[in-house]
């Protein structure tokens, strides 16, 4: 303090401000702290504390879709667990228990690929029981890593004890439920055609094939008619030719009926000599593909077709006029070639009318005739898709190509390889969806499941609506083998229950390997003999079952047994591709055995692309790995990442939205450091009774915000939460309230009731906001945790002179100080952050006694003005009138609805950050006119006085006194205490 002897003694005014003090850093280094934040929860056993707090209370079980254990994470794997884990922090923090139990799914074709691929030519000569040891050790290498990658993500869960499809109990679990479905019927084997991958060499199901544009001959043919009496009317006899259209010329070799539709009318067009038969309803678009423009000579119903003969185009063989439902009017001729071996509709039309289901290709794709057909001797051995080329030849050879040319379409394609598949008959398993109603119950009960968004339901209505017989067998290693056996005597397989236990319980203790390892009759109890014919002589199947079927069990394999869990899971959650995937085999699978869906709710999400709206790929040099994200950015703006965008959605992901999400972010931050650093002398008392108008502003906005975000969380709107957190931080907090409380922080006494029910108020935003944001911002919300559980620890309060408070009004009542009408005495929470994690603290609720809707309308009124007010600043700053806002004096004129400004005249300086504030009765001239508010006026001059060299406010009584003539008379009261 200056000697009052000696005026001109200096003093550092600074020194007797409150001004903040934290050791939060400004700079959040996200890639050095979030390992350091992973080993603290680790080390302290955090997930495992939450479970013990919440055990016995209401469950919320979230049932993770196991991902493939090959290879390291992807964007969609980050995006994926992300979402995953906020819904399971946030229940948890609920007061739910929610466990997280993840998984792998180990066996399957991706693994067995990149093993085939590491063995090169050794593959072939490798013994089934070596190459399933390479990959189990492959997919547990990878698990390993992807665990550690989800670790990484801050992504709470049961890690060291997840499930795995390769474990023995699981495996046995996957033999039972077969069996299962076995006992009840559903299991047969047949001849149909399938989705097949050449070059994989096995079967596919519906969810492993996907879908890509392909370049294919689109080609009209003609089949010569018979008998053509029918369509020749009275004319000379003409040649009459039925056309049909197709995109795979390869299975015309295979083609044995001619399918038409019933109720559609086909007619006899002249063209050049001969009579072309096409649907009538398709003759306008074939007068421009064909221009067939000739006389229409006759018109015949389809269903008078059914049981006609033309002659094959190149073969010495009849095709039958069937009748189909399916064939349309949408592209083509209205009749559709027929070939039974090549195609579900095919398959299904050929067993009606008892058709042989012929496919002449074998297991690689490749033509085999085993000398059906001589006259194509030439295609023997050739792939299907190059023999396209020369099919085309022998019809132009034989008269019987009518047009070609190439088209780009959608066409199926392997999910592993990436290669066209093929439809084609071949021995397989499969699940029937008609045996005990199992569609129509399935049907049924996807109508009791929640479906977000909602048009999922839709979705995955219509594919079970018209989704084939499931086939689930495989003609792999690197699986769950189909554990039947078949009598050599009769062929009937062997169903006994007692068998089934047997083997399922060798299966138990000796995983699924023991099928390869030991002979046949070591499944059998001694003696066994055949219940049809007696036999005593068996053989085991060699397929493995679809891995789809794998992870449909898990329902049963992990949520039914896992003292952890319960039946059936409160939630699914995965891609937008899973509705013909994991929801629909796991649908499947339970609703066959036990009558009703594994889930009550499915969620799911939409893929990631990238900043353009493209698909990523390597071609495309666009893909972003979640990886080199964490390496720059840290894992919690991939957390911010996914929940800023709606990810019902595709997602974009580049450098410039990463790059706009790091400023947002640094922004949250910022409020949090700025609230940390005004609580480092907070005395932790409560305060809730003695706030000011503005502070219940304050407080009832906090509750606002509590209300929404809660909503958003149970909505599953994690887009908004961000939005509304972040727009709380930006426009009610950093914009407004704490702007305005800065002067009551930094200059008021430091114990004064002013100031601390200001800090009461800051420590409930920054408990509730740390804790809104905790399930997504989990690294920052921990760490801004940890601050506020040892502020005092860290910082030691400042020593110089507590300031005094400000010469307003004595209170009304109660010791408190009051400033304009802003007195105010309310409850208070008074409860401390003593929970050595966030996450084990309760997620904040709304208390209706501090909401107060009246109030915030009010100040949304004052908001408009001091926006007002800052427009007329700005225009001052501009014409260089002044700098800081502290230098102006605001004059206001508002005839209209004065009431507004004279009851808050006290704290519009405040308010405006201003020096002072007067109210006019009449219009100044060279003022602002509001454009917001009708009549408004303003006019901004230089604030009387001088400048107080503490608070910086423009005070007349600035230089009255002789003992520090810098200061106004509020700061010098402070210096003198």
């Amino acid at each position: 303090m200056s000697d009052p002897k000696n005026p001109t003694n200096s003093i550092n005014y600074k020194d007797t401000l409150n001004l903040p003090h934290t050791d939060f850093p400004m700079k959040a280094s996200l890639t050095q702290r979030e390992p350091e934040m992973l080993k603290f929860w680790e080390e302290r056993k955090i997930y495992e504390k939450i479970q013990e707090k919440n055990k016995g209370k209401t469950h919320y079980i979230l049932h993770d879709g196991p991902p493939y254990a090959n290879g390291r994470i992807h964007i969609g794997h980050a995006l994926n667990k992300i979402l995953k884990d906020i819904i399971v922090k946030y229940k948890s923090m609920k007061g739910f228990y929610s466990p997280y139990v993840p998984g792998w799914d180990c066996h399957g074709l991706p693994i067995e690929l990149q093993v085939d691929k590491n063995l090169g030519d050794k593959k072939d000569r490798l013994d089934i029981l070596e190459k399933r040891r390479l990959c189990k050790e492959y997919a547990a290498k990878f698990m390993d890593i992807q665990r550690d990658e989800f670790r990484r993500l801050g992504v709470f869960g049961d890690w060291e004890n997840p499930y795995l499809t390769m474990a023995y109990p699981y495996e046995a679990t996957i033999v039972r439920e077969f069996c299962k479905f076995v006992e009840a019927g559903y299991v047969y084997k047949g001849k149909k055609p399938v989705h097949w991958c050449p070059s994989c060499v096995t079967a596919l199901a519906e969810a492993e094939v996907e879908y890509a544009d392909k370049e294919s001959p689109s080609i009209y043919v003609k089949f010569r008619a018979k008998d053509p009496s029918p369509f020749t009317v009275h004319r000379s006899p003409f040649t009459v030719y039925f056309i049909i259209w197709t995109t795979t010329p390869w299975t015309l070799p295979a083609n044995l009926a001619l399918a038409v539709h019933p109720d559609f009318k086909y007619v006899a067009v002249e063209n050049n000599g001969d009579i072309y038969v096409v649907a009538e309803g398709r003759i306008e678009a074939l007068k421009e593909e064909l221009s067939l423009d000739g006389e229409i000579l006759t018109k015949i119903e389809g269903k008078r077709l059914e049981g006609m003969h033309a002659l094959h185009p190149f073969i010495e063989r009849e095709s039958v006029f069937v009748l189909g439902d399916f064939v349309s009017l949408d592209e083509g001729s209205g009749i559709v070639h027929i070939a039974p071996g090549h195609g579900e509709e095919d398959y299904e039309i050929g067993i009606k009318y008892g058709l042989d289901i012929y496919a002449p290709v074998d297991d690689r794709g490749q033509f085999r005739f085993s000398g059906r057909q001589p006259a194509l001797s030439m295609l023997e051995g050739q792939s299907v898709f190059k023999a396209n080329a020369a099919i085309i030849n022998i019809l132009k050879n034989k008269n019987a190509l009518i047009k070609e040319e190439k088209v780009t379409h959608s066409y199926p394609h392997c999910w592993r390889c990436k290669k066209p598949v093929i439809f084609r008959a071949t021995e397989q398993w499969f699940i029937s969806m008609e045996k005990n109603n199992l569609k129509e119950r399935c049907l049924s009960e996807i109508d009791k499941v929640a479906w977000i968004p909602i048009w999922g339901r839709d979705r995955i209505y219509g594919m079970v609506s018209n989704r084939p017989d499931w086939c689930i067998s495989r003609q792999r290693a690197w699986g769950v083998p189909i554990t039947l056996l078949k009598c050599k005597g009769c062929g009937e397989f062997v169903k006994d229950h007692d068998v089934f236990e047997r083997i399922v319980k060798l299966v138990e203790t000796h995983g699924a390997d023991i099928w390869f390892m030991k002979k046949t009759e070591e499944f059998l109890p001694s003696g066994y003999k055949c219940k049809k014919c007696g036999g005593i002589s068996f053989s085991k199947e060699t397929d493995i079952l679809d891995v789809w079927f794998d992870s449909g069990v898990s329902h049963a394999a992990v949520m039914e047994v896992d003292e952890r869990l319960f039946w059936p899971a409160d939630m699914y959650l995965e891609g937008s591709d899973q509705h013909r995937g994991w929801f629909q085999s796991s649908l499947l699978a339970s609703v066959g055995t036990r009558g009703r869906s594994p889930y009550r709710i499915v969620l799911t999400h939409g893929f990631v692309v990238d900043g353009q709206g493209r698909k990523m790929s390597k071609s495309l040099g666009n893909v972003v790995a979640p990886q080199e994200i964490i390496k720059i950015n840290g894992a919690e703006i991939l957390r911010l990442w996914v929940s800023a965008e709606d990810y019902r959605d595709d997602i974009r992901i580049s450098k410039e939205i990463l790059d706009r999400l790091t400023e947002a972010y640094r922004k949250i931050r910022n409020t949090c450091r700025f609230l940390l650093g005004n609580l480092y002398d907070f005395d932790g008392k409560d305060y809730s009774k003695d706030l000011l108008e503005i502070d219940r502003w304050a407080i009832s906005r906090l509750q606002t915000l509590t209300r929404k975000v809660v909503s958003a969380y149970e909505n599953f709107d994690f887009h908004e939460v961000f939005h509304i957190l972040y727009n709380f931080c930006i426009v009610d907090m950093s914009s407004f309230y704490l702007d305005v409380l800065k002067d009551r922080l930094y200059t008021f006494k430091s114990d004064s009731v002013e100031r601390r029910a200001s800090q009461w108020v800051l420590y409930q935003i920054l408990s509730t906001m740390t804790r809104l944001m905790a399930p997504i911002l989990s690294f920052t919300a921990e760490e801004v945790w940890e601050y506020m559980s040892s502020q005092k620890s860290k910082v030691s309060p400042p020593t110089h002179p507590s300031p005094s408070p400000p010469p307003y009004p004595p209170p009304t009542s109660g010791g408190g100080q009051r400033r304009g009408g802003f007195y105010y005495r309310g409850e208070g929470e008074g409860e401390g952050e003593s929970e050595e994690s966030v996450f084990l603290s309760d997620f904040p609720e709304v208390n209706p006694e501090y909401l107060d809707h009246e109030l915030e309308k009010r100040w949304d009124e004052l908001f408009i003005l001091r926006n007002e007010v800052n427009k007329a600043l700005e225009i001052k700053r501009a014409e260089k009138f002044l700098g800081n806002s502290l230098e102006a004096k605001i004059i206001l004129y508002l005839p209209e609805s004065k009431e507004l400004i004279t009851q808050y005249r006290d704290f519009l300086p405040t308010l405006f950050i201003v020096s002072s504030v007067e109210i006019t009765d009449t219009k100044p001239d060279a003022s602002y006119s509001s454009t917001e508010i009708e009549g408004l006026e303003i006019k901004v001059e230089r604030a009387p006085g001088a400048k107080c060299q503490r608070c910086w406010n423009w005070s007349e009584s600035v230089g009255t006194f002789t003992d520090f003539p810098e200061l106004c008379e509020r700061c010098y009261n402070v210096i003198n205490q």
